[in-house]
């Protein structure tokens, strides 16, 4: 492990690695998407905008997550956070592109959002008292401040981590005090911009639960992803021989804590609205309980908790790259799901679908994003050499 740490070069992923042969493919994917999603725009606009909202807060969520994830491991330390911490800083840097990918949901206001309907908001008392929060110069006026936020905590982050390899004794203290004042800055602007993009594509509904909800399902979206990741770099990359099946151990058993959190968020939000049987609220789940869209709920109890759980309960499993990457490869599966279940009832109420665009426009934004993923794993070595927790990894070894 040591000998390892020493040669910097040796972590660097080498140019053909498969990542990088399929970083064109990714962007290649995204252009294309893309333009064929901007093609239906001009068959229907309304969709073009659904359909893309759908797409961006599925890969935006993996990089919040990845934020969040990177910023408890400065806190807490472990050996779990130095095998996926360039990883995680790679996601992280892919915020300003998420910035620029957030244009078009900025651009869509008016046929996502009721509130953002001067004629709607006329005729309904309730957006009307809302319009204070709910109107359209203070919505990207808290988009821009959310994004300046994380995108200072990237950067940072990402500076502080490169002063620590380069041998700067204070980088670790910057980084952990960073990191403490950051979660705290995270966790306000994540709830209000859950608030902001998801939740008040239903304006007439509330929950204090939804922005820890959403929250809970970018963390077990991040940690799905990192694991696959690390499985790909341990399996044909410079990590072959650094990362040691306790590390996946660790890695499988976060994600277990994330699938039961997400368990509880979930049915805690259920029971406080369900047994409240308040009409401003019960609306919510009465969509998502009919019209075809049960079912999909109905999978998301069997899939997104009960069969990871089960799974997740095998030493044997976390232990193997291959499985527990098969088992992260799934979850994530299903977190595309989860997100279209939170997000298109608001606009198809009555009965559940899939649109063509819902598919391109998912294909679109994760081929740049992915791209933009790939290209931050370039030119650095894939462990900090001198990061305090991994004589604790090698202590698993």
């Amino acid at each position: 492990m040591s000998s390892a740490m020493d040669d910097r070069s040796r972590l660097m992923l080498p140019a053909d690695h498969p990542l990088f042969r399929v970083r064109p493919l990714a962007l290649g994917a995204g252009a294309i998407g893309l333009a064929v999603s901007l093609a239906g725009a001009l068959i229907d606009t309304t969709q073009f905008f659904q359909s893309y909202l759908f797409g961006f807060l599925f890969w935006f969520g993996i990089a919040m997550g990845s934020l969040a994830l990177l910023m408890i491991y400065h806190v807490t330390g472990g050996a779990w956070g130095s095998v996926i911490r360039r990883s995680l800083e790679s996601a992280v840097r892919t915020i300003p592109v998420l910035a620029v990918l957030f244009i078009p949901v900025v651009v869509g206001l008016q046929s996502l959002y009721e509130w953002a309907d001067a004629a709607k908001v006329a005729h309904d008392p309730l957006l009307q008292h809302k319009s204070v929060y709910l109107n359209v110069p203070f919505f990207i006026g808290r988009a821009v401040l959310y994004f300046v936020v994380w995108t200072l905590l990237a950067v940072f982050l990402s500076r502080w981590s490169e002063a620590q390899e380069n041998g700067e004794p204070r980088a670790i203290g910057w980084l952990e005090n960073l990191s403490r004042g950051g979660l705290v800055a995270l966790g306000l602007t994540f709830t209000f911009a859950a608030v902001d993009w998801a939740m008040s594509l239903e304006p007439h509904w509330y929950s204090t639960l939804y922005g820890v909800l959403v929250m809970g399902g970018c963390l077990l979206s991040a940690m799905a992803f990192m694991i696959q990741v690390t499985a790909l770099l341990t399996k044909n990359g410079p990590l072959s021989g650094v990362v040691q099946p306790m590390q996946f151990h660790d890695l499988g058993k976060l994600m277990f804590a994330f699938v039961m959190l997400w368990a509880y968020f979930s049915l805690s939000q259920l029971l406080i609205i369900w047994s409240g049987n308040l009409p401003e609220e019960t609306p919510w789940y009465l969509k998502r309980m009919s019209g075809g869209w049960e079912y999909l709920g109905l999978c998301l109890i069997l899939f997104h908790f009960a069969l990871p759980f089960v799974i997740l309960l095998s030493r044997d499993i976390k232990r193997n790259a291959r499985l527990i990457a098969t088992v992260a490869l799934f979850i994530l599966c299903v977190r595309v799901l989860e997100v279209y279940w939170l997000i298109t009832p608001a606009f198809s109420p009555h009965h559940a679908r899939v649109h063509w665009l819902d598919v391109t426009a998912w294909l679109g934004v994760g081929g740049v994003w992915l791209w933009a993923f790939t290209g931050g794993l370039r030119g650095r070595a894939l462990i900090v050499w001198n990061d305090p927790s991994l004589p604790a990894a090698g202590g698993h070894a």
